[in-house]
């Protein structure tokens, strides 16, 4: 058996690193992408590698040679690379095709030899490898019937979102007995680069095959094995972290990129923390029915979304400010600040962050649990020169909660002493508590103008690819200020009208807060029945957890569950404050993420150290 590699395309959008090599040379890792693909086809025993070429195919032929570790390789040159398309280069190559059984694939692939080992292995003899539809795919796209007959190649025009779950990715990998490429392929082959030209791709005459009769080709759907197609610069960032050299770098990558894993679509993300059980699918509907508007349109400006942000949290349209997500705000608030700021670790970092070192005024509790109260902060900051008090209520990562007259306590307390207090509400909707909770009202704040609240729409209601947040205070001046720090459009049509229907929803919202307790409180209970972690009290929607066991570190695990389950957890162990031990931060989902997640961890009760 032999391989054919379509190598010969310029690969104009990776920019840069192309100008002077073609696709194949292309690193990942430190490996190029030729390498991998010659390696993975040596190790299932092919004997002969037809490389077609066209740019830059001097430095193809100075690298590779005429044979690699074994195997022949032989060349075939498109001269017209920048005037064809991949149908050209397959034309050129006819001869090869029908001199022996082939595994065609592309030269901008990177993949598992595990998908070479079931192509070759499987008894069909004409195969061609898909994987199932995911919306970062591009490409071509097929749909298959129960017996894998690949029942149409979907053009632009006929290709319906609405359909995605029965569509298929071409992996662009196949299995050509030497017959089909006699019989079916190459002469539908010639007569399609005659009728229609040179400038097509190939996948378009098998199309033409499938809809014989008696069609020879089946699909074969890969279950998990690992590939990614490298088209730009985006596409070879994730392929890096997905064949990352290490279990180690892999989670380093991933973690890093603090979002955006509808990219990795078997991640189970328990590093973010959300509602898992808001918004309700008829609000998304609601949305989705004024996609193509809100899409189309400019939101209002800041003194519209004032208003909406206003009626949202019922406080007046001068007490509020509303962000692209609470991070802004944060930053625009903390950056002006000239006094010191009495910081509770372990804390949200992105305030500290948003200061220098010098002025953080730290206060670590020293229990095992990370517990503190109003007189411990009162006790401790007492004699301290702080200008401004941050608290995280309840914090994040340790889920600690002061109740609502213990702050009104703390309000008084630093009114009388001229500090200003920062509260971050972020997670108060989720607690165990009945009567007031919420700081954000026009009576408490036009009182206590040194209060300013910060709320995250994006954890408690589920939303944060909108990106909204908030900032409350009686201090109109500085709320004006921040108003025209940021810009005048800095939260989208979306965001602005998930704001405008909110109101509809609140009964709904109201009983997703009591669905997720319920579950925080059997998440608890699964999570105790872990031999090696303890478990600390939270009232947040997330938990964190102490590793008690020297058999692995809470980077280790961490690492071991993603390259093991496809489970992202957090480990804390680069965070402040946590040089007393090893600890994790699990967010809580549903019922059944969640039991997967506790299942996984129990596996790792059995490691030896």
């Amino acid at each position: 058996m032999q391989a054919i590699i379509l190598a010969a395309g310029m690969g104009r959008r990776l920019g840069e690193l192309t100008n002077d090599n073609t696709k194949c040379m292309l690193e990942v890792n430190g490996v190029r992408l030729i390498h991998r693909a010659l390696d993975a086809l040596c190790e299932v025993g092919i004997k002969r590698v037809v490389l077609v070429v066209g740019y830059k195919a001097e430095n193809v032929r100075a690298l590779i040679g005429n044979s690699y570790k074994g195997m022949e390789v032989v060349y075939v040159e498109n001269e017209v690379y920048d005037k064809t398309n991949n149908i050209y280069s397959l034309f050129l190559a006819r001869e090869y095709l029908t001199s022996d059984d082939t595994i065609l694939l592309e030269s901008d692939l990177i993949f598992e030899v595990e998908l070479l080992k079931k192509l070759i292995e499987h008894p069909y003899s004409n195969i061609a490898l898909v994987d199932k539809y995911e919306s970062w795919m591009d490409g071509t796209v097929v749909t298959i019937d129960s017996e894998n007959n690949i029942v149409d190649f979907l053009t632009k025009d006929k290709f319906k979102y609405s359909d995605i779950g029965n569509y298929y990715k071409t992996v662009n990998i196949y299995k050509f007995s030497k017959d089909f490429s006699a019989t079916h392929y190459v002469p539908f082959l010639e007569a399609y680069c005659h009728a229609l030209g040179n400038n097509e791709y190939y996948e378009q005459v098998l199309k033409v095959i499938t809809l014989l009769d008696d069609s020879p080709l089946k699909a074969l759907p890969l279950s998990g094995e690992k590939w990614y197609e490298i088209d730009d610069i985006q596409d070879l960032d994730i392929a890096s972290s997905i064949f990352a050299v290490s279990d180690e770098e892999r989670y380093k990558h991933i973690s890093s990129r603090f979002g955006g894993y509808w990219r990795y679509p078997h991640i189970l993300d328990f590093c973010y923390l959300v509602n898992p059980y808001f918004p309700p699918q008829q609000m998304v509907d609601e949305m989705m029915a004024s996609f193509n508007t809100l899409l189309r349109e400019y939101p209002s400006g800041m003194r519209v979304n004032s208003l909406l942000a206003g009626k949202y949290f019922g406080v007046k349209q001068d007490y509020i400010v509303v962000g692209n997500g609470a991070a802004e705000l944060i930053k625009a608030f903390i950056e002006r600040h000239t006094s010191k700021i009495g910081v509770i670790y372990p804390t949200f970092e992105e305030y500290p962050n948003r200061s220098t070192k010098d002025m953080i005024v730290s206060y670590l509790p020293t229990n095992n649990d990370m517990q503190y109260d109003a007189a411990d902060i009162i006790n401790y900051f007492g004699d301290k020169e702080i200008g401004t008090l941050l608290l995280i209520n309840p914090d994040n990562p340790s889920g600690n909660y002061i109740p609502y007259n213990d702050l009104l306590r703390l309000i008084a307390w630093t009114k009388e002493r001229g500090i200003e207090f920062i509260v971050d509400e972020s997670f108060v909707d989720f607690v165990d508590a009945e009567g007031e909770i919420s700081l954000i009202k026009d009576d408490i704040l036009a009182a206590n103008t040194h209060l300013y609240v910060v709320k995250s729409i994006s954890k408690s209601y589920g939303v944060p690819g909108l990106r909204l947040g908030v900032l409350a205070s009686g201090d109109c001046e500085t709320i004006a200020r921040l108003k025209k720090e940021v810009a005048i459009w800095n939260i989208n049509s979306f965001g602005e009208f998930y704001m405008q229907i909110y109101e509809k929803y609140h009964k709904e919202y109201l009983k997703a807060c009591e669905l997720f307790r319920e579950e925080r409180r059997l998440f608890s209970e699964e999570l105790k029945q872990v031999p090696y972690l303890r478990v600390i009290p939270s009232q947040a929607n997330y938990f964190l957890c102490e590793l008690i066991t020297d058999k692995f570190t809470s980077k280790e695990l961490a690492v071991r569950l993603l390259a093991d389950h496809d489970i992202l957890i957090k480990d804390c162990s680069g965070k402040s404050a946590f040089s007393r031990g090893s600890y994790i931060r699990l967010a809580v989902r549903d019922r059944e993420d969640n039991h997967k997640l506790t299942e996984a961890l129990k596996e790792y009760s059995k490691i030896e150290a």
